[in-house]
Parts: C-alpha cells; sequence; structure tokens
C-alpha cells in the first residue's frame, strides 16, 4: 500500500460514488479500476476500466458501496486525487482533482506530473 497508512489514496464525491455504483450494477463487476499511461498532449492520461477481479497488489478503495481499483504503477500518481461525476449540457464523465497534477491540456483528459514522481519521459 503506497500512502499514510489508514488514509485511501483516493476519495470519491457522493456523486462519483453513485455513479460507480449504478455502473458496477449496470455490469456485474467488481468495481473500476483507476490508472495512467503514457499519451496525451501533456504527456500522461487517466485510464478508467471495468474488472470483475481484484488484482492483488491493487490499492482497494471503497466508499458508499462504491469500489475503484488503482493499479500498482499508478498509486504514486493518484495519492490524494479525488474523484467527481459531473454533467453539463454537452458532456459527462468522471473528473479528477489530483493535486499531483503539474499541467494539463484544454481537453482535461492529458496531464503532467511532477517530474520527481518518475512520470518523466
Amino acid at each position: 500500500m503506497f500512502g499514510i497508512p489508514g488514509k485511501q489514496a483516493v476519495s470519491l464525491t457522493p456523486t462519483a460514488a453513485s455513479q460507480i455504483r449504478k455502473l458496477m450494477a449496470k455490469d456485474g463487476t467488481t468495481g473500476l479500476r483507476l490508472g495512467v499511461k503514457k499519451g496525451g498532449c501533456a504527456g500522461m492520461e487517466y485510464t478508467l476500466d471495468y474488472v470483475s477481479e481484484i488484482d492483488p497488489h491493487d490499492e482497494v478503495v471503497e466508499q458508499d458501496g462504491a469500489r475503484v481499483m488503482i493499479a500498482p504503477m499508478a498509486q504514486m500518481f493518484l495519492f490524494g486525487t479525488e474523484i467527481d461525476y459531473e454533467v453539463s449540457l454537452l458532456e459527462s464523465g468522471f473528473k479528477f482533482r489530483n493535486p499531483n497534477v503539474v499541467d494539463a491540456c484544454g481537453c482535461g483528459e492529458s496531464i503532467k506530473f511532477d517530474e520527481s514522481l518518475g512520470a518523466g519521459s
């Protein structure tokens, strides 16, 4: 486990937890796995996938009946992140408020982390 003992790596807003519960019920999954990968115009991007099985190395966050697993390689980049779910006239989706991000592109899906976290090219 990465981070501070007794503190979850990420937190969910009530809206995000509700949406994750709906997705879990609809698809009969164990939860969603959150990760990061190289890509996008700022260098990194978030990944979010349905999972049916928990990897023993995942950090598991359970809140209000919602379950998010954090991939091992993403844990240091995501610690302290708040996950929200926003709905607007033009779009809806998960939004990440991540204190480790030092830059993001205009689309809001591509991010750059502090070089000290090891996300540099």
